[in-house]
Parts: C-alpha cells; sequence; structure tokens
C-alpha cells in the first residue's frame, strides 16, 4: 500500500490545499506504479502544533521561519 505523511505547522494550509496535496500525491503514486494503487493508496496529512517539531535539533516556529497562520 503506497503510503504518504505529510506535516505541516499548524494553520498555515487550508482544506482545499490539503485536499490538493491528496489528490495530487495519490495521482503521483498511480503514475509510478499504476492504477491498481489508486483504492490502497494512503495520504495523511497532519498539522502539527507550533513549536511541535524540529530540525537539527531546534525547536521550530512560524515565528522563527518567518510564517503567519492564515
Amino acid at each position: 500500500m503506497p503510503f504518504a505523511n505529510f506535516k505541516f505547522p499548524e494553520g498555515i494550509i487550508d482544506a482545499a490545499r490539503k485536499e490538493e496535496i491528496i489528490h495530487r500525491t495519490t495521482a503521483m503514486f498511480v503514475e509510478y506504479f499504476g492504477e491498481g494503487v489508486r483504492p490502497y493508496t494512503m495520504v495523511l496529512v497532519e498539522e502539527v502544533t507550533d513549536g511541535g517539531w524540529g530540525r537539527a535539533d531546534e525547536t521550530l516556529t512560524l515565528e522563527k521561519m518567518g510564517m503567519k497562520v492564515r
């Protein structure tokens, strides 16, 4: 089963954008593996609380990244 897990800071993408990510990711898996994978493809789009993730031993926040919540 193809599986993709996207994580975004909470509040930066809306429902329409999440739907687009799901459709485009599914289409990519179908392109690579064939139409038979469509019913088994899972795409998970998660929102992570601001400050609830990090990289290179640094907690990241929207402020640190210069981003604004929608």
